[in-house]
């Protein structure tokens, strides 16, 4: 018999907001956005949880999340000091398992089946590190405990912030049952609008289909939404996982026009997103990716490929820009755009990092 595997889910509880609120007292039980200026054309990159009781999210256009709360207090990101943290963090994993997976700097899996100390339990352990990194960085973090990586991120989102929920193998099936289906990890506003249209409103209805339905609507992730029904996820925890791409998308508050300026903020930001993980995974990439959906949900790519490998926030801009402004003008709206970053290198296995601009620079200084 397979051993049953042991998998934590540690998700931190609004990380950057809650940093700036650690770090500044004055920001402590306040509505507290971190972003752009709402007096220009800045996005929402997450918020505190008292912001998100006005209906505040992520990618959001500052000005709008200032509507809805004027009260609200607006931060600039510091990734340096967001990083730190996270190396803390990370550092407090590494002290119960090797078998740690991050996914981003605030969330990660760990599989504990076989700990490093001699606990026997995987909820002591989960405890233990919220403990630990309670103590040692002042933040709130929340844990999800199960026998596979599917259900231990639904446990650690199941009561946040400051969650820690287990989903034993006996209860796994009646917690999937009764769960709503939008509550599903990897089912999207679009996934569940269809799913629901079909009468299927949560897990019990959705175990009710047939692969071979599932897989006529959906193709191959039906047989992830089969699965997952069930509870099944044979996937591993990876700490050594090779990362093909790196990327960022959203779906937007409401349809937008492709010559609105909050379009250009909102992929302005999802550069920065990209160029912050990048940077924390050491890597760089040769190709630049822009996505678009638009409200008829037809979908366009748009792909450069580099000589250099790239990172910074200024040479993803630019790249994404360039080919934001040749998409040709239609009279559809954009309800969905993203960017990622791809053919990854390892970022010290060059010997010259060139950026944009100085690969520029070099081919006008050629031409004097």
């Amino acid at each position: 018999m397979d051993e049953i595997k042991k998998i934590i889910h540690i998700d931190m509880d609004a990380f950057y907001a809650s940093v700036e609120q650690r770090d500044n007292p004055e920001l402590r039980g306040k509505p507290v956005i971190v972003g752009g200026d709402p007096h220009s054309r800045g996005v929402v990159a997450t918020c505190s949880y008292e912001a998100r009781t006005y209906g505040i999210h992520s990618a959001m256009p500052a000005k709008i999340a200032q509507k809805r709360c004027p009260y609200a207090i607006f931060v600039r990101p510091r990734f340096d000091v967001y990083r730190e943290v996270s190396e803390q963090i990370r550092d407090i994993f590494h002290r119960y398992t090797d078998l740690v997976e991050p996914l981003s700097l605030d969330e990660a899996f760990l599989d504990v089946t076989n700990p490093k100390i001699p606990i026997k339990y995987a909820t002591t352990i989960a405890k233990f590190i919220k403990r630990d990194i309670l103590i040692e960085t002042g933040l709130s973090a929340s844990a999800g405990v199960s026998y596979n990586k599917f259900l231990a991120k639904l446990a650690s989102d199941y009561q946040k912030p400051n969650g820690f929920t287990v989903i034993m193998p006996g209860d796994a099936q009646q917690f999937l049952d009764t769960l709503p289906i939008e509550k599903f990890f990897g089912i999207g506003k679009v996934t569940s609008k269809t799913l629901k249209t079909l009468g299927i409103k949560n897990g019990y209805d959705l175990r009710q289909m047939s692969l071979y339905d599932l897989e006529k609507i959906f193709k191959s992730r039906g047989y992830f939404y089969y699965n997952f029904a069930r509870g099944i996820d044979n996937r591993p925890v990876e700490p050594y996982r090779e990362r093909k791409s790196v990327g960022s998308e959203t779906t937007l508050d409401h349809n937008y026009r492709l010559d609105e300026e909050e379009i250009v903020d909102i992929l302005d930001e999802l550069c920065l997103d990209v160029s912050n993980r990048i940077t924390y995974l050491n890597k760089l990439g040769k190709t630049v990716t822009l996505k678009m959906k638009f409200e008829d949900f037809t979908q366009i790519t748009r792909s450069l490929s580099l000589e250099h490998g790239i990172s910074s926030h200024e040479d993803i801009r630019t790249n994404i820009y360039n080919l934001f402004r040749n998409i040709p003008q239609n009279n559809l709206q954009i309800r969905l755009v993203g960017v990622t970053l791809s053919n990854l290198i390892d970022i010290n296995e060059t010997c010259h990092n060139i950026t944009l601009f100085e690969y520029m620079k070099n081919i006008e200084d050629d031409k004097k």
